[in-house]
């Protein structure tokens, strides 16, 4: 049983949340069976008249970069090849008509077989992705998990199931000003389900991130395999890569990161349901129209359930659009332009309009009640969080938001350099047109240029569907994290890669593919090698940053190691180390971060808590004040020095402000309680417990200064038990 005492609090606090890094992503096989073989003299004759063949158009090649002829003179036969989206590729097998056909032939591949791509192109990336992650089962809740999980009360299970569809990320009301707008229900919900089953176990959250990593790499190898590659060994490289890519550490080893797999996930089941849905044999001069609604709709329902996982996957159904457009319509408008009866416009595309008005206005009404939700205000960022979007030059905010895509594409293709924070001056702002960093975003805007106009003109390329699915992945996930739209509380978000590395990883295998055919038969044979090291590099970075992840010490120190430059992994690292009574460690790290940041008025105030020399205490306080005049903690700490001196009127006027700036403050309510307790004024000091208790219902510490005060004031036990049950009473009347 608790004793009457008071508790003695201490003259000081710290910032411990400033160290959270809050962020505010060729068709399927139809399931049917494939067209019967039939062998069709061509003689130079247009087949399309016939009912039961149809061409589509196809890769100018075998998979591995090589077309495939017939070295025989054989007449021209025409044989379905492969499969996709339930249509049976016809492929001439006849040797080269118009001399622009190399390579050796190759017997083409059972169609049955892509209805069944088989257990080992599902079963073997996913092994190695859970390989490649399983050290992160060993760590702790870190960095945002403490924010998360373990301080938030929905993800805990102590609240009622609906205030998680209230509630944004963290646990604050979404109408609230100071809440980070993030609203992911569906993702609280499996921390929710984690925690009742297994308790706060970190153990057991990171199994369950491992596992969907392995889940989500497995959905990709058999969307390649389906939808994407016409060789399922390729596909099978798209998911290794995938599976080991080092980028990925953050969002598997940090539970958090929950958020990215989940939701892409449902990105690629919304996918693969939507090209499921599309017409298989439509007219020969119409867009294919929609054989199974219900495949739609399951669509629609697995892409606002993505939604609700983050916001990213929102962007599903703009990939599903285009795709729509590029790959299934894109051939049957050729065609109907070339016919002898062209049908009007509206009666051709008509099949795809419905769709894309579906679409379009189901993505209309999620949207609007995304912002119903946010209680109609954006979520407040700081410029420690994007110093680039509170420049006030528009040509340096143009230059460091186009950089910041040529370094995103850099950590995909070269990620050597890997840290959980990319704030307070890791990338300095682009301020002039000459900066020679302009050079890289102007050769990735050559190389998107460059793909896309491939997606545009190149329908009857090699490698048309491969090139327009990976820019599909790898833009539009990302385009939330653009800053194009809307601020983002970050400069560089690992996490955020975990979609769009989907569409860099077919574009990397699409690449090296045609890489082969280029170099020849002895060069050919040395790409798979070279991929086959690739894996092995990445595998190994992704273990050794896995180690980073597995405690909070580790992850700290790795970011000042990495980012020495950054003064957020400073002060990160400095408040773990004040956290552990290091003290003269953490006072270092501190002043590190003032001497990188002077307006870091958090750091400012923790230093001011670690001084002895109560002047020097002072003002370390007023700068950070001077600097962020509403800095509740910083005003806190300034009255109760205050107090202590003796100054009281001053210490009584900071410490309102202070709850007029942190109302949930509940120290800052029984300090300013025991200040007017102590001054004879029992009738103010209760006001303020009586508001505090209702602010603040969970401390504990301020139930119990509340009650020793009562007992100070000679209250009768009566009135003690009486206003104990009004309280009780109004709890469970606020519930």
């Amino acid at each position: 049983m608790r004793s009457f005492g008071r508790v003695l609090l201490k003259h000081v606090t710290c910032d411990q949340g400033q160290d959270s890094g809050k962020e505010i992503p060729d068709n399927m096989v139809s399931g049917g069976k494939a067209n019967s073989q039939r062998l069709v003299s061509s003689n130079g004759t247009n087949h399309r008249s016939h009912k039961n063949l149809r061409t589509l158009p196809k890769d100018q090649g075998n998979g591995n970069g090589h077309n495939i002829t017939n070295t025989n003179h054989s007449p021209d036969i025409m044989t379905p090849r492969t499969t996709t989206n339930g249509l049976a590729k016809i492929q001439s097998t006849s040797g080269p008509q118009n001399g622009n056909f190399k390579g050796t032939s190759r017997r083409p591949r059972d169609p049955s077989m892509v209805d069944n791509p088989g257990v080992w192109i599902l079963a073997v990336p996913a092994v190695v992705a859970g390989l490649c992650f399983a050290r992160s089962l060993l760590g702790e809740f870190v960095h945002d998990d403490v924010w998360a999980i373990l301080n938030n009360p929905d993800s805990r299970g102590e609240t009622n199931l609906s205030t998680i569809f209230k509630n944004d990320f963290w646990g604050k009301a979404m109408a609230d000003n100071t809440s980070h707008k993030s609203y992911r229900p569906l993702c609280v919900l499996s921390f929710r389900v984690n925690a009742y089953w297994s308790g706060l176990e970190p153990f057991y959250f990171h199994a369950v991130n491992v596992v969907l990593h392995c889940m989500v790499t497995a959905v990709l190898g058999y969307t390649c395999s389906t939808a994407v590659f016409e060789d399922r060994k390729q596909a099978v490289a798209s998911a290794l890569l995938f599976a080991v890519h080092p980028v990925h550490t953050e969002a598997v080893a940090g539970i958090v990161g929950r958020a990215d797999i989940i939701s892409c996930l449902l990105f690629l089941l919304a996918f693969l349901s939507y090209i499921r849905s599309v017409e298989v044999n439509p007219p020969p001069d119409c867009f294919p129209g929609t054989t199974s609604p219900l495949l739609l709709l399951l669509s629609l329902f697995l892409g606002t359930c993505a939604m609700l996982v983050k916001e990213t996957g929102l962007t599903v159904f703009g990939v599903c659009l285009v795709y729509d457009l590029q790959i299934l319509c894109w051939w049957k408008s050729l065609r109907a332009s070339s016919s002898t009866h062209p049908r009007s416009m509206w009666d051709v595309t008509a099949p795809f309009l419905k769709r894309a008005l579906l679409i379009s206005c189901h993505v209309i009404v999620v949207l609007g009640f995304r912002v119903y939700i946010m209680g109609g205000s954006m979520p407040l960022f700081s410029e420690q969080d994007n110093p680039a979007s509170f420049s006030p030059y528009i040509l340096s905010r143009f230059l460091t938001f186009s950089y910041l895509l040529a370094f995103n594409a850099w950590l995909l293709l070269g990620p050597i350099t890997l840290c959980y924070d990319w704030q307070v001056g890791s990338i300095p702002l682009v301020h002039s047109i000459w900066d020679i960093r302009n050079a890289f975003t102007l050769l990735l805007v050559v190389v998107l240029l460059s793909l896309s106009r491939h997606c545009l003109t190149g329908s009857k390329r090699a490698g048309h569907r491969e090139v327009t699915v990976g820019l599909l992945f790898l833009i539009f996930p990302f385009i939330p994290a653009s800053n194009l739209f809307f601020r983002v509380g970050f400069v560089v978000a690992e996490r955020v890669l975990y979609m769009p590395s989907m569409g860099f990883c077919i574009l990397c295998v699409h690449g090296l593919k045609r890489l082969s055919s280029r170099v020849g038969p002895r060069g050919s044979s040395a790409v798979p090698l070279c991929f086959l090291l690739l894996l092995v590099l990445f595998s190994c970075k992704s273990v050794s940053q896995t180690e980073c992840w597995r405690s909070r010490e580790s992850l700290f120190r790795s970011g000042v190691l990495t980012l020495p430059h950054n003064a957020k992994v400073h002060y990160n690292y400095a408040n773990f180390l004040k956290d552990q009574n290091r003290k003269e460690e953490a006072i270092s790290h501190y002043k590190t971060v003032l001497r990188l940041y002077p307006q870091h008025s958090s750091a400012l105030n923790n230093l001011g808590t670690l001084t002895f020399n109560l002047t020097a205490a002072e003002e370390y306080y007023r700068k950070a004040l001077d600097i962020s005049p509403q800095h509740s903690r910083a005003l806190f700490n300034l009255g109760n020095l205050l107090r202590t001196q003796g100054r009281n009127k001053e210490a009584e006027v900071v410490l309102r402000e202070s709850l007029l700036h942190g109302p949930y403050f509940a120290d800052a309510y029984s300090s300013l309680g025991s200040l007017l307790a102590d001054q004879k004024r029992p009738q103010e000091a209760e006001e303020v417990y009586l508001t505090g208790v209702k602010n603040c219902p969970e401390s504990s510490d301020l139930q119990n200064n509340y009650g020793v005060f009562l007992v100070d004031v000679g209250e009768s036990f009566i009135n003690l038990l009486y206003m104990y049950c009004c309280f009780i009473y109004d709890l469970v009347d606020s519930s």
